[in-house]
């Protein structure tokens, strides 16, 4: 039997192998002074730190809101062409697909150019007819010039004859139906006179300005301004691109449809230069400013982040250009923040490939602005 400093008895020990010493304070299982010390401390620091890391938070989210405004409703824009035929036809050939690289002067479709053909030797030959009416009016314009000429010579013979018969008939020698012959031979002469007067000032008026040259005539002139346009036409039969981008919407392009003029059928998304529009709620238009910087990050593309600036806020908020318009003078109003379209250029070049309608965050730093 062992009996511990207490007193108390302690039993024998049936395993002579294993230490049954009493435990003491000495003993490492026993809870320590020390060891308790730490628990208060870290439980001080705990309480101390959360509240301060909270408040922390709370100062720089209410420094940043009032330095920054944020937005997610945003989308990259690009400038898209609609492309349209200028004439109408059947298409003959279609030259591109469906986001195909494109550049400016390259062929996307042709419409059959037969029947413009056709009109081009039509207005050659219609141009040739104006020419011989014209050269028919010089000629006629020149033989009025000659009748004005023996009109002239006329003229001068009646009256001399008539003054003959006058001394005549002043001596006895002639009667009065000679001297009235006379004088009506003079009236004929001066009748012919005007007439190819008349004659040459209508040629004259026809010739246009009195020019004897074809291509001052007006019918020779609209002649060529028709055959202009049917080259006009047939040009235009070859539907090149007016700007480099990429093809969209190409699916409608078929060989052997009939193209109607003005009706769009492909566009071009030009590619190269991109902006976001990002729609700012009015209550953050306050400090905003042009010239601003701006981070712009996208959905698409979650690492990427690229710096903008303001390029210019919008004229209207996006309801007043819509198609139906909010009626607002209503006993049901019910106030809405509006959202007004700022503009905002991208700054930096992309590595990955920026779509038009992506979606994008964007967060301008109000300090500067109109840089």
């Amino acid at each position: 039997m062992i009996r511990a400093r207490s007193g108390l008895p302690v039993a024998d020990n049936p395993n002579p192998d294993i230490d049954m010493a009493p435990l003491t304070e000495s003993s490492p299982e026993a809870p320590t002074t020390e060891r308790s010390t730490g628990h208060n401390v870290i439980r001080w620091l705990l309480m101390l730190s959360v509240p301060l890391l909270l408040a922390s938070l709370g100062i720089y989210y209410w420094i940043a809101s009032d330095r920054y405004a944020s937005t997610d409703n945003a989308y990259v824009q690009q400038h898209i062409v609609s492309i349209s035929p200028e004439v109408g036809g059947k298409i003959m050939a279609v030259t591109v697909e469906e986001n195909q690289q494109v550049a400016a002067g390259d062929l996307l479709f042709a419409i059959d150019p037969a029947p413009f053909e056709l009109a081009v030797a039509q207005s050659n030959a219609r141009i040739a007819a104006a020419q011989v009416e014209v050269q028919n009016l010089r000629t006629d314009y020149q033989v009025s010039g000659v009748d004005i000429e023996v009109a002239r010579q006329d003229i001068a013979f009646a009256q001399s004859n008539y003054q003959r018969q006058a001394a005549l008939m002043a001596k006895g020698f002639t009667t009065r139906a000679r001297l009235d012959a006379a004088q009506h031979e003079v009236d004929l002469a001066r009748a012919r006179l005007k007439s190819a007067q008349a004659d040459v000032v209508a040629a004259r008026s026809r010739l246009s300005t009195g020019s004897a040259a074809p291509g001052e005539n007006p019918d020779v002139a609209e002649a060529r301004a028709a055959r202009d346009q049917a080259l006009l036409d047939l040009d235009r039969t070859r539907v090149v691109a007016p700007v480099s981008g990429r093809i969209a919407q190409s699916n409608r392009l078929q060989i052997g449809q009939m193209m109607v003029s003005g009706l769009p059928v492909l566009s071009i998304v030009d590619d190269r230069n991109s902006w976001v529009e990002a729609n700012f709620k009015e209550t953050d238009l306050a400090r905003m400013k042009v010239g601003q910087k701006a981070k712009i990050t996208f959905d698409a593309y979650p690492e990427l982040e690229l710096n903008g600036r303001v390029d210019s806020i919008g004229a209207g908020t996006g309801s007043e250009f819509s198609v139906l318009p909010a009626q607002n003078a209503n006993a049901n109003w019910v106030k809405v923040t509006q959202r007004v379209p700022v503009r905002i250029r991208i700054l930096d070049k992309s590595p990955r490939q920026l779509i038009a309608g992506i979606s994008a965050e964007v967060t301008v730093d109000l300090r500067n602005g109109n840089e």
